[in-house]
């Protein structure tokens, strides 16, 4: 069993996972601090009001990039399956 099978396994699947969360983060982060400096400007100090605007953000995001996450997310298993049969003999 090579070790450096399991470091490219490894370093692939902290890729993907990084890969595949980026669009929903960057998403709800983006309308988080446009939601903060909208409550900055107009002095409203509502708590609740940042949630559902960023809620309905984090699910566009799903629904625009969700068929690449899939297909990105099925490339990876792909690959482990095939390094573990390579890995095992």
């Amino acid at each position: 069993m090579d070790p450096q099978i399991i470091v490219d396994l490894v370093a692939q699947g902290v890729i993907t996972i990084l890969m595949v969360a980026a669009p929903p983060l960057i998403m709800g982060l983006s309308v988080g601090i446009i939601v903060s400096i909208f409550q900055t400007v107009t002095s409203i100090q509502e708590q609740t009001l940042a949630f559902v605007p960023k809620i309905a953000a984090v699910f566009l995001s799903l629904v625009i990039w969700g068929n690449w996450m899939i297909e990105r997310l099925q490339g990876f298993m792909t690959y482990a399956f095939a390094s573990i049969a390579q890995m095992t003999g």
